[in-house]
């Protein structure tokens, strides 16, 4: 987490990132433990729950450091193997494109 944020930091710094990405990754936060909270509930409950490849999209699209902190504090999706190898393939590609729209950002077609 400390290396996302401080590839945030410096991507902001040097002008390659929008200043508002951290709010948006923040809000990305915020609704990804809302969910994982939601999924909990409903998975004590018997209820319906949400799709697990929900929740790896709100990883994918930055809410991935609530997501791992969600897994810890609500002991949440922790078990299945197939599910964390899945949610580590996010964190990487995350942040496989986060570090490259900093590294080459002045390529980029937009």
């Amino acid at each position: 987490m400390l290396v996302h944020a401080g590839l945030m930091t410096w991507g902001i710094i040097e002008g390659r990132l929008p200043g508002l990405l951290p709010f948006a990754v923040g809000v990305a936060c915020a609704v990804t433990y809302t969910a994982y909270a939601l999924d909990k509930h409903a998975a004590r409950r018997g209820r319906w729950r949400i799709p697990e490849s929900t929740l790896h999209l709100l990883e994918l699209l930055g809410g991935w450091p609530r997501a791992l902190l969600a897994q810890h504090l609500l002991h949440h999706k922790t078990r299945k193997a197939a599910y964390r190898q899945a949610f580590w393939k996010m964190v990487v590609v995350n942040c496989a494109v986060l570090a490259g729209w900093i590294l080459y950002w002045d390529r980029l077609p937009f």
